[in-house]
């Protein structure tokens, strides 16, 4: 039988920019598993985020207007959705690791919460004696040990790379100041994780003022 995951890994070596992640040179997974047949490593972070309970749960999770002020308004899942579309697009013109970039970018808030960066702001508060609230470190509990569908580990067992991009991840609104060790915090993440930086910025600044016209808060 062909194997797929290894023509895929030769079309990114021959393709790919030097600069770009290389699924065949990812850091691995915290538990050692087979390689996909099918699928690059990237590609089965994608689909593992894809098809988890935490990600479902983005589409009540609040961007800027509440879910019952109507159903023209962004949510934190259609944010997520604008964030991969835009990411993807910037990697491929930068001939850059395009799975990976969906990967991180459809997890960026997978550890956010209710009602938006009001809510985490009040969450912090609450918990700033136990160390705090952080959504992106949120996320990575979330992909390490929340997720729990598979018998031989808890999470989703995500490549370093893509949980790299979780933590790091970096706008106007998130800027993480405690990094574990394993991610050099010192160190850029890949080029892929700063894109979906780059990425959600243009997607919230575009779609929020949209949604702001749209409601009549914002006039012009």
């Amino acid at each position: 039988m062909m194997d797929y995951r290894r023509m895929l890994e030769d079309i990114e070596r021959e393709t790919l920019a030097p600069y770009g992640m290389k699924s065949s040179d990812t850091r691995g997974r915290k538990h050692p598993e087979d390689p996909p047949h099918f699928r690059t490593e990237f590609q089965r972070d994608r689909d593992r985020i894809i098809h988890s309970t935490a990600f479902r749960r983005l589409e009540y999770k609040t961007q800027v207007f509440v879910n019952h002020e109507g159903d023209y308004y962004r949510t934190r899942l259609t944010h997520t959705i604008e964030v991969q579309q835009v990411a993807r697009t910037i990697a491929r013109a930068l001939r850059l690791n395009e799975d990976l970039a969906e990967a991180i970018s459809l997890a960026h808030d997978i550890g956010h919460t209710p009602f938006g960066h009001a809510g985490e702001e009040k969450l912090h508060e609450i918990m700033e004696g136990k160390g705090g609230f952080e959504h992106n470190m949120q996320g990575l509990r979330v992909v390490d040990y929340l997720e729990n569908k598979y018998e031989k580990f808890r999470g989703l067992n995500l490549t370093f790379e893509t949980r790299e991009g979780i933590a790091k991840h970096k706008t106007s609104y998130d800027n993480p100041d405690r990094l574990p060790d394993e991610f050099l915090p010192d160190k850029s993440p890949t080029l892929e994780a700063q894109i979906v930086n780059l990425a959600d910025e243009i997607a919230y600044n575009a779609h929020d003022i949209d949604d702001g016209l749209k409601s009549g808060n914002i006039t012009l």
